[in-house]
């Protein structure tokens, strides 16, 4: 039996501790050797939490004293791109939480520092691993949906303070509002579901407060190469009953949506719901995401199994550049070639 993969976490925020550590305290194959944080008190009282033997508040001195194999990336967007060059300089592999950088620029100076090391570099796109989201990958990649023709998708929820936004609210910090923070993970998981069209045109609009910071809700229109389409809503100011997410599928044979997860095929000219029926567990859609996702981490590490391509965050990140500026310009804008 191999040893444990020695891992670090930069970042303390609120995905580390809902999502990230409560996982991997529990996989045998994972040995969380430090946690770093800027507020140390914080990190010190995460580590003592979860069992962690050594907090920093400085990742230099994270990398400088610890023996580690992976580093895990949970700080605030503006920061990804260092501390992820300074983990591939360490020689070490990483997973950073979305997205991988503020802009497309940033994006593509880490996979070329990614692309000159043996190590692996995955970005933690925790919604392509949902078991719904799985599904309805296999259905389009099988055939049975046809052609996609278009993909819909909405994420709203309602986050009523400043103090719940935190970085999020200043744009030097974050690089965008809530369509970097939700929508991009639609668009990333619509563009998947769609079997990867090339986006090549973007119209957008976006709602900037009038006192200024970055947007709180916008809307999306992104047309693909084959004339697939893209439509993504997103709002961190939801007036409702609780948070709503979810994604929507038409394809020339057939329709599929998640969350609630439905598929409907054409069958003799007859709409029939073939919708699998106990195909996904009690296990909440969240946890059940991340926990594939540190599976497929691991099996990548250990070489049992293939990284998804770093070029699809340059695409990814080109549309995002797209949306902001058709937003601020008031008009279609194309997107360059990644």
């Amino acid at each position: 039996m191999s040893d444990p993969l020695r891992v670090g976490i930069i970042g303390g925020g609120a995905i580390v501790q809902v999502a990230h550590l409560p996982i991997l305290r529990k996989l045998k194959t994972v040995d969380v050797r430090a946690i770093c944080d800027t507020d140390l008190p914080k990190a010190r009282a995460l580590a003592s939490r979860f069992g962690i033997k050594d907090a920093f508040d400085d990742i230099e001195d994270l990398l400088r004293y610890e023996e580690l194999d992976a580093l895990v990336v949970c700080t605030p967007n503006h920061l990804h791109e260092s501390h992820i060059l300074a983990a591939l300089s360490a020689d070490l592999h990483v997973l950073v939480e979305k997205p991988l950088a503020p802009t497309a620029a940033s994006a593509q100076k880490i996979v070329r520092a990614a692309e000159k090391r043996s190590r692996v570099l995955m970005v933690g796109m925790n919604h392509r691993y949902r078991p719904d989201a799985q599904i309805v990958r296999s259905f389009v990649q099988s055939g049975e949906l046809g052609t996609v023709d278009s993909v819909r998708g909405s994420w709203h929820v309602f986050r009523p303070s400043r103090a719940q936004l935190g970085w999020r609210q200043k744009r030097e910090l974050s690089g965008g509002g809530v369509m970097l923070d939700l929508g991009l993970s639609v668009i990333d998981l619509a563009l998947w579901l769609a079997g990867n069209p090339r986006p090549v045109r973007v119209s957008a609009a976006l709602d900037v407060p009038a006192k200024g910071g970055v947007e709180e809700s916008g809307s999306a229109f992104v047309l693909c190469e084959d004339g697939a389409s893209i439509f993504v809503d997103v709002t961190w100011r939801h007036i409702g009953a609780g948070e709503r997410f979810g994604v929507g599928l038409r394809g020339s044979k057939g329709t599929a949506a998640i969350n609630p997860l439905m598929v409907w095929k054409d069958l003799n000219g007859v709409p029939t719901d073939v919708s699998p029926t106990g195909s996904v567990g009690r296990e909440n859609a969240f946890t059940a995401s991340y926990r594939a996702e540190w599976a497929h981490f691991l099996a990548i590490v250990a070489g049992d199994a293939k990284a998804p391509a770093l070029q699809d965050h340059i695409t990814l990140h080109k549309v995002m550049d797209a949306i902001y500026r058709s937003a601020a310009d008031g008009r279609d804008v194309a997107v360059s070639p990644a």
